[in-house]
């Protein structure tokens, strides 16, 4: 009996030992291949790809699946169906709201405005039949009309982006007239709220997305505007993003349900969230994208943006009372919105309308989404970066300006 026993514990130690060279001669391997750096940027790039086609296959289970709503988040008495009309909500012009004697008010700029003939290109949007509306010069400029509406008891400002009036020019602005977005490489920091309208000096003015509390103050997901990169990672895939496409095609895509976006093929594109309305039924997964602070979760000032099912204009809707995700979701579907997302909120919620100050934030910002109109003329390098974008010039990203 004593043999088997010391046989039994000879093996056990040669297999320990076995294993403990086999750990140490893998390691070796993969200290050698993780060395060089092309072999770390390809498996990174592999291991990024899996993971997206994971998400997506997670996303096809769910497509039929409405998300769960919030814990303990109010609801709106509004009951939606798959056909709810759109409300007409009464409408009162923004000109009846009486700045303070401390408002600044900014003059439009008087510079002649070429008419511009764009030439629309044809990729399509994921999942639907593409619609192209170009800016019509035939078409009359109308300013960029801001009203004051309710639903629901909630009040709110509404901004109606027309896309196919020629004049109307969707761009952001950053703090300090930065270049870039602030990142984890650079920053420009941020700006009071009133010395970006006056510098800008735009028909329309408002807060963007979100930005870190420390002192980089880095903007959230990658950034297009004017068809240039303002801030870019290949890795990003939080929130969701709206999009402006060659052809004025507005697209909507949540990174971790539906892939990244393509930001090369953007005019304009935003990151933020959560998103609210999907295919015209709301959509609530804030935890799935990324979401996880508690002034985003709960109650607070909100912002949105979204679309009708015509896709020929963006609503900009900025709230005058503090909401749930659910009840936010449940206003923008009613607005009319097929799809639409949640902006910055809480303390950075702004709104400047023909350079009077409607809404003034808590605090600087670092970065808002600027309109023009017939009014407020765009610059004209926006111009005409805006009609060599129709005729096939795309972003690309600058590796050396981006931190990667």
């Amino acid at each position: 009996m004593p043999k088997p026993k010391q046989s039994q514990g000879c093996r056990g130690m040669l297999r320990r030992t076995f294993l403990f060279l086999l750990g140490i001669a893998i390691a070796q391997i993969l200290g050698d291949f993780f060395s060089i750096q092309k072999n770390r940027e390809n498996f990174f790039k592999l291991v990024g790809q899996l993971w997206q086609k994971v998400l997506a296959y997670a996303s096809t289970l769910r497509e039929n699946q409405t998300p769960q709503p919030l814990p303990s988040t109010p609801v709106v008495s509004v009951t939606p169906t798959p056909s709810t009309p759109v409300i007409q909500p009464s409408e009162t012009p923004v000109a009846s709201v009486t700045p303070s004697p401390s408002t600044p008010v900014i003059k439009p700029r008087e510079t002649p405005q070429p008419s511009i003939t764009p030439t629309p290109t044809s990729s399509p949007l994921e999942r639907q039949t593409p619609r192209f509306f170009t800016k019509r010069a035939a078409k009359k400029a109308q300013p960029v009309p801001v009203t004051r509406n309710t639903i629901a008891g909630v009040s709110f400002y509404q901004t109606t982006i027309d896309l196919t009036d020629p004049e109307v020019f969707l761009t952001i602005g950053l703090a300090n007239n930065a270049n870039l977005a602030n990142n984890p490489k650079v920053t420009k920091g941020d700006e009071p709220f009133e010395n970006i309208v006056a510098r800008y000096r735009a028909a329309v003015i408002a807060n963007g997305t979100f930005f870190g509390k420390d002192a980089q103050k880095s903007v959230l997901g990658n950034m297009v505007a004017g068809g240039r990169f303002l801030k870019y990672s290949r890795w990003e895939n939080y929130g969701t993003t709206l999009g402006i496409k060659a052809g004025n095609q507005l697209e909507m895509i949540t990174a971790r349900f539906s892939g990244q976006p393509d930001w090369t093929q953007y005019w304009f594109s935003l990151t933020c969230g959560p998103r609210l309305v999907k295919q015209g039924k709301i959509w609530l997964s804030p935890l799935s994208e990324g979401f996880k602070d508690s002034h985003v979760l709960g109650v607070g000032a909100r912002t949105a943006i979204g679309f009708p099912e015509s896709r020929d204009k963006l609503f900009l809707v900025t709230f005058l009372r503090s909401l749930s995700l659910e009840q936010e979701a449940k206003i923008m579907q009613e607005i009319g919105c097929v799809e639409a997302m949640n902006l910055d909120g809480g303390a950075s919620v702004a709104l400047a309308h023909q350079g009077r100050i409607l809404m003034s934030p808590g605090r600087n910002l670092t970065n808002v989404l600027v309109v023009y109109d017939t009014n407020y003329p765009a610059p004209e390098e926006l111009k005409i970066s805006w009609k060599r974008f129709q005729n096939g010039e795309r972003p690309s990203p600058v590796p050396a300006d981006f931190y990667d």
